[in-house]
């Protein structure tokens, strides 16, 4: 909520200069450049859930530049010159209190003025708290989704958290139980998976929305590989969607994953968990 609180400004300056609304972000993430072993990311959004997200804020433009080694070799100059000049035709620069820019992270607000003057554009901070707000809510929301606590995630969100992905052929093995589920490849490996469990979740598939339980891990009861998979079963739901891609939200953790001492324990637990997601 306080990074839509900074697009909002965004697009309320846009409207009062009569000019259009730009967000530049990188790809790939600069700490998966700079640091390819050790990068320690995870995302909230992926490429296309980012897209969407800015459009449903109003951003006009959203620039995915990439992000290389020779790029962040630029000095601050360079960047600002090269990047939000020349390349955009900055009127007016949006940056957090604490943005870094450059080769080093040598740019910052003061630099940013300086530049201002030389290259004719403005500049305006957004203020220290809104920020700080927004980085310890980014935090508390990667660990409340690992946590399966989307009461605060969701609402610290603005919105459902969600995956998007393609569906891939699975074991099958749900179809024996009554239960066929839909195998999930997501779209991003960088995205942020919620722990191993059973979910209350929508799905929507090609448009229209349904109501699931998804289960995250690797099926101790049926299963003895421990590969991880995302798998949801769509309830009152009958096609064929091998290959399309469809996008879940999640609404809260029914259960945590664990082994069943038989087959026919597991089909009823899994009626349970179907019928708590139909709530």
């Amino acid at each position: 909520m306080g990074h839509r609180s900074i697009l909002n400004r965004i697009t309320e300056l846009a409207r009062e200069k009569n000019g259009e609304s730009v967000v530049l972000t990188f790809t790939p993430h600069p700490r998966t450049v700079l640091f390819p072993e050790d990068h320690g990311i995870t995302l909230l959004s992926d490429t296309k859930e980012k897209r969407k997200l800015m459009a449903e804020c109003g951003i006009d433009h959203l620039i995915e530049f990439p992000f290389t080694l020779e790029f962040a070799r630029k000095s601050a100059f360079e960047y600002v010159r090269d990047l939000l000049v020349v390349g955009i035709h900055a009127h007016t620069v949006v940056i957090g209190y604490d943005h870094r820019f450059g080769r080093g992270r040598e740019g910052n607000y003061n630099t940013l003025l300086e530049l201002a003057d030389t290259f004719q554009f403005e500049v305006e901070e957004i203020p220290a708290k809104l920020i700080d707000e927004s980085e310890i809510s980014s935090t508390k929301i990667r660990n409340a989704i690992q946590e399966g606590d989307f009461a605060y995630a969701n609402s610290a969100l603005g919105g459902s958290y969600g995956l998007h992905g393609e569906v891939v052929t699975g074991e099958q093995k749900g179809r024996t139980i009554g239960f066929p589920t839909a195998n999930i490849k997501i779209s991003d490996p960088l995205k942020l998976i919620p722990s191993n469990g059973v979910y209350q979740v929508r799905v929507c598939v090609e448009g229209k929305e349904y109501k699931g339980a998804m289960n995250i891990g690797v099926r101790p009861t049926v299963s003895q590989e421990a590969v991880r998979s995302l798998e949801v079963h769509i309830i009152e739901f009958d096609q064929d969607i091998y290959g399309k891609e469809i996008d879940v939200k999640f609404l809260k953790k029914i259960r945590n994953e664990h082994k069943f001492e038989s087959f026919d324990a597991l089909k009823e637990q899994i009626a349970r968990d179907v019928q708590e997601a139909s709530n």
